[in-house]
């Protein structure tokens, strides 16, 4: 069965490009190791929330965009292997990347699908 890796994340908006490139790299890397498929987003209509919102999950500030993203495997086995593989990839190692948003604000979790239409 599938399986989804999602995620939401603060991007500086002045980071929009440098973001861009990174995911297009870092999408590359997770389809070598097993990923079907990436969606990357960038906000256009996230409307503030009152007791929830993605801007205050992650805790966004006045200069940052929010991502929504996320990222379909063949099955959880396929993901659990493929992501390992993808974080020890020397490609994502930059360090140059933790620059371009703050990873300790990011929500992200694994999902079961239970409608694919």
């Amino acid at each position: 069965m599938r399986y989804v890796d999602g995620y939401v994340l603060a991007v500086p908006t002045a980071n929009k490009e440098a973001y861009t490139r990174l995911a297009n790299e870092a999408s590359a890397v997770f389809k070598e190791h097993g990923a079907l498929q990436i969606v990357e987003a960038w906000e256009d209509d996230v409307p503030e929330g009152e007791v929830t919102s993605f801007s205050m999950a992650v805790k966004r500030k006045d200069d940052e965009s929010i991502v929504f993203s996320w990222m379909t495997w063949p099955s959880k086995e396929a993901r659990d292997e493929g992501l390992q593989k993808t974080m020890e990839d020397p490609r994502l190692q930059d360090e140059g990347y933790q620059k371009i948003f703050d990873g300790k604000r990011m929500i992200y979790g694994g999902f079961t699908p239970i409608v694919i239409c």
